[in-house]
C-alpha cells in the first residue's frame, strides 16, 4: 500500500486533475486493504486514506484531498457571485464590536469583547461586588486574543482559570484544531506571562487554595482523551509535574472542576451507564484523592460541593434524575441523604447551579427547557415566554447576587437575563444585536409528526412569513443530530436567516438519541434502538411535506458529527427523499472506528453505539453504518466537509466515504468534498473566516432549490 510507485501513480494522476481545474470528480485508487474482526473480515478499498501522523500526511493522501478540494471549487466556481453575496449579508449581521455580558467571579466581573473587523475577541476584567461592577475601577485587559492568534492559521483558548487571589490567569491554547491543548500562565498583576508551559494538556483546569498549584488532565498522546490527572506548580517544570489520580477503565471521561463552595477539586468520571466523583482538598492539594460518590453500573450522577454538604444529581431511583444533599463524611450513606427533588416521569431534572442561598435548577418537560428556583426547602419556578428556549448559565462563583440565563429562540436572537436571588428583580443583562433582522417578520412553530412505531416526534419550523406558507411549494431543510442525550434546542443563528429570507423553511427534528423528551428518549435512541433515530428522521420529513411545509422535490437534509451518520444512514435508506444533504464532519465509517481503539473516541463510545468485539453489536452497527452500507442506487446531491486535524471524526472516515460513493452512485448528482486544511472538527476558528463554508454549502442548497 506504501510502495514508491503506487504514491507515484496516485500523486500523478490527481496532480494532472488539480491542475485541470474541470468539474470531472477525481477518482482514488482502490487499493483493497483487510479489516479484521473476530466476527469475520471485511474489505476497504480506500483504507489506504488513512494516515495518522500528527503532522503531515503521506503525498498521495494529499494529492487525493487536493484533487477533491479543487473539484469542489470547480463545480461551484459559478455560484462564486453568490457566495460573495452570501458572505456579505452574515457578516453584515454580525454587530462589528460585539461583546458578553460581564459575569462576577472572585470580586471581578468578566467580559469579552470584539473591535471591529476582528476575528479574535479580547478578555477583560473590572473589580465589584456580587451586586454589580464598581463604576469606577478601571477595566482591565486579561488576554488579547488577536494578539495571540497571530502567525497560525487556527487559534482557539480554551479553559480560561483565574487563581483565587485574581492574579494569575491560566489558559488552554489549541493553534491546530485538533484540541492537543498547551496550558499558559498570565500574571496579570505584573503584565507578564510567565515562562511555565504544560503540553499535552486536555481543557480543563482547576486552581488550589494556594494560588500555586493547577490540576489539569494529560491527554492520551494517542487516542487524545482523557490520561491521567496531575497537579502543576507554577515555577517548576512541567517534567516534575505530580500524578494524582489515573483511570484505569479507559471507557471513561476524566473531568475537573471547582467545586461550588472552593473547597474541593472534583474530579469527575463519567460514561454513558456510569459516573463516579472523586476529590482532593483545595487547601491541601497534596492530600489523597477521596472517593464522594462511587460509580454504580448504569446509574449515572453528577456533584458539587456548597457549605457541608455535597449535592447529586442522580439517577439512582429515578431514571430522569432527583436531587439530593448529603453531609460530608457520609455521602456513600444512602440513609442519610435528603431529597431535594423528587424525580419525575413527565420532567427530567437536566441539570443545577449552587449558590449560597439557592439552587437553580433547569427541567425539561415535554420537550421545552424550563428553570425553577430552590429557596429554603421551598420550589418556585421562573416564568419565561412560551416558545422560547431557556439556558441555565454556568454560575462560576456561589456568592453571586444572580442567577443567570439566557432566551432565545429560531426567531428571537439571545437575550441574557439576571435574576436577583433575594428580591427577585430581572435584570436585562444583553440582548443580542443583529443589525438588519426585525424578528416579527418570521415565526416558528413545534409540531408532532408521527413515527412508524406510535411515538410522536417533536419538530420545530422557523419562516420567514411573507416568504413561506404550508402550501406544498417551499424548500424545506431538516435538521437532526440524536446521540448522546443531547438535545437539538432551538437556537437562533444569524446566518440562517439568509435562508429564511429567500423563502426556505428550517426544521429541526428532535429525534430520539437526543434527550429532548427526557432519558427514554435517549434511551430509545442508543445502541440497539439507534435505528430509531434515523426512522425518526425520514418519518418527520415525510409529515412536515405531508403538511405542506415543503415542496416534494425541494426537501433537503443537515447533520454533522453523530448527525453526519444520521445523514448518511438516511441517504442510504430514503435517498429518493431528498434533492441535497450538507454533511459535516461525519461519523460515517462506524465499524471500522469502533473495532480500532487506537482512534480517538473509540472505547469511550462504546456505551452509545456498542462493543463490536461482541456479535450481536457488531451485526447491528454493520446492519446501518452508512459506509459499509453504500450500494449502488441513485443518492441525493451532497456537500461534504471535514478538517484535516479532526480528533472527534478523523478524516479519513469522510473521505473514503465520498470515494466509495462516487464509485457506486448511479445518478449524476453532484457529490462534493470540502477539506479545511487547516482545521480539525469544529471548522475555521474565527468569526468571520467561519463563515466561508457556511456560504459555500448555503449556496449549494439555494442552486440546488432553484432561488439562485
Amino acid at each position: 500500500m506504501k510502495t514508491s510507485a503506487i504514491a507515484a501513480l496516485a500523486t500523478g494522476m490527481l496532480a494532472f486533475q488539480v491542475m485541470a481545474q474541470t468539474p470531472t470528480p477525481p477518482v482514488a485508487q482502490r487499493i483493497p486493504y483487510t479489516v479484521k474482526s473476530p466476527h469475520g473480515d471485511r474489505v476497504d478499498e480506500y483504507y489506504w486514506l488513512r494516515d495518522d501522523d500528527p503532522k503531515a500526511k503521506r503525498p498521495e493522501v494529499m494529492a487525493y484531498l487536493q484533487a477533491e478540494n479543487a473539484h469542489t471549487a470547480a463545480v461551484m466556481a459559478p455560484l462564486a457571485g453568490l457566495q460573495q453575496t452570501l458572505v456579505a449579508e452574515m457578516k453584515a449581521r454580525i454587530q462589528p464590536d460585539e461583546s458578553t455580558p460581564p459575569a462576577y467571579e472572585s470580586g471581578w466581573w468578566t467580559w469579552t469583547e470584539f473591535a471591529p473587523g476582528e476575528d479574535y475577541p479580547r478578555y477583560f476584567r473590572q473589580r465589584g461586588t456580587p451586586e454589580r461592577p464598581d463604576a469606577k475601577a478601571p477595566r482591565e485587559l486579561m488576554l488579547d486574543v488577536p494578539a495571540l492568534a497571530k502567525g497560525h492559521a487556527f487559534y482557539r483558548v480554551g479553559e480560561k482559570a483565574l487563581s483565587p487571589d485574581g492574579r494569575i490567569l491560566a489558559w488552554a491554547e489549541d493553534t491546530n484544531g485538533r484540541r492537543i491543548h498547551t496550558l499558559r500562565f498570565r500574571d496579570l498583576a505584573a503584565g507578564r506571562d510567565l515562562p511555565d508551559r504544560v503540553t499535552g494538556a486536555l481543557e480543563d483546569i482547576v486552581w488550589a487554595a494556594d494560588n500555586r498549584t493547577l490540576f489539569y488532565v494529560k491527554q492520551d498522546p494517542v487516542t487524545l482523551q482523557s490520561g491521567p490527572v496531575y497537579r502543576h506548580v507554577l515555577g517548576t517544570d512541567a517534567s516534575q509535574d505530580v500524578k494524582v489520580y489515573e483511570e484505569a477503565d479507559k471507557t471513561l471521561f476524566v473531568e475537573l472542576k471547582p467545586s461550588a463552595s472552593r473547597r474541593f477539586v472534583i474530579i469527575f468520571m463519567r460514561g454513558g451507564d456510569m459516573s463516579e466523583t472523586r476529590a482532593v482538598r483545595a487547601d491541601r492539594p497534596d492530600s489523597p484523592v477521596q472517593t464522594i460518590l462511587a460509580r454504580q453500573s448504569g446509574i449515572r450522577h453528577g456533584a458539587d460541593h456548597i457549605g457541608k454538604r455535597w449535592i447529586f444529581r442522580t439517577a439512582e431511583g429515578a431514571p430522569n434524575f432527583r436531587l439530593v444533599s448529603a453531609p460530608e463524611g457520609a455521602t456513600e450513606v444512602r440513609s442519610a441523604w435528603r431529597t431535594l427533588v423528587p424525580g419525575r416521569d413527565d420532567a427530567t431534572l437536566e441539570g443545577f447551579a449552587l449558590f449560597d442561598g439557592a439552587i437553580a435548577l433547569q427541567e425539561r418537560v415535554d420537550g421545552e427547557r424550563r428553570l425553577r428556583l430552590l429557596v429554603n426547602g421551598r420550589s418556585k419556578p421562573v416564568a419565561t415566554p412560551a416558545g422560547t428556549t431557556v439556558t441555565l448559565a454556568a454560575a462560576p462563583d456561589a456568592r453571586a447576587a444572580h442567577v443567570r440565563f439566557g432566551l432565545g429562540s429560531l426567531v428571537m436572537p439571545q437575550a441574557t437575563w439576571d435574576l436577583h436571588l433575594k428580591s427577585g428583580e430581572r435584570i436585562l443583562r444583553k440582548q443580542r444585536q443583529v443589525p438588519g433582522f426585525d424578528p416579527a417578520r418570521y415565526a416558528t412553530e413545534r409540531l408532532w409528526a408521527p413515527a412508524r412505531d406510535g411515538k410522536r416526534v417533536p419538530v420545530t419550523l422557523a419562516w420567514r412569513r411573507d416568504k413561506a406558507r404550508p402550501d406544498g411549494s417551499a424548500p424545506l431543510l431538516v435538521y437532526g443530530y440524536g446521540a448522546y442525550g443531547a438535545s437539538s434546542d432551538p437556537f437562533f443563528n444569524p446566518n440562517r436567516v439568509s435562508l429564511l429570507d429567500r423563502g426556505f423553511v428550517y426544521a429541526i427534528a428532535h429525534v430520539r438519541g437526543g434527550a429532548d423528551l427526557g432519558e427514554a428518549w435517549f434511551e430509545d435512541g442508543r445502541k440497539f434502538n439507534k435505528k430509531n433515530s434515523f426512522n425518526d428522521f425520514v418519518d418527520a420529513t415525510d409529515a412536515l411535506v405531508k403538511a405542506g411545509w415543503g415542496a416534494k422535490d425541494r426537501v433537503f437534509a443537515a447533520g454533522g458529527s453523530a448527525g453526519g451518520l444520521l445523514m448518511g444512514a438516511v441517504a442510504n435508506q430514503a435517498p429518493e427523499r431528498y434533492r441535497g444533504m450538507l454533511v459535516a464532519v461525519p461519523f460515517v465509517d462506524v465499524v471500522t472506528t469502533m473495532l480500532d481503539e487506537s482512534i480517538p473516541l473509540t472505547t469511550n463510545e462504546y456505551s452509545q453505539w456498542g462493543d463490536p468485539r461482541q456479535k450481536a453489536a457488531y451485526d447491528y452497527m454493520l446492519s446501518y453504518s452508512p459506509y459499509d452500507q453504500l450500494r449502488a442506487q441513485a443518492y441525493p446531491a451532497m456537500y461534504v466537509s471535514t478538517g484535516l486535524w479532526d480528533s472527534q471524526v478523523q478524516y479519513y472516515e469522510p473521505a473514503k466515504y465520498v470515494a466509495r460513493l462516487r464509485a457506486l452512485k448511479t445518478d449524476r448528482n453532484p457529490l462534493l468534498l470540502d477539506v479545511d486544511m487547516s482545521s480539525g472538527h469544529g471548522g475555521a476558528s474565527g468569526r468571520f473566516s467561519v463563515l466561508e463554508r457556511t456560504a459555500r454549502e448555503y449556496a449549494f442548497l439555494i442552486d440546488l432549490a432553484g432561488l439562485r
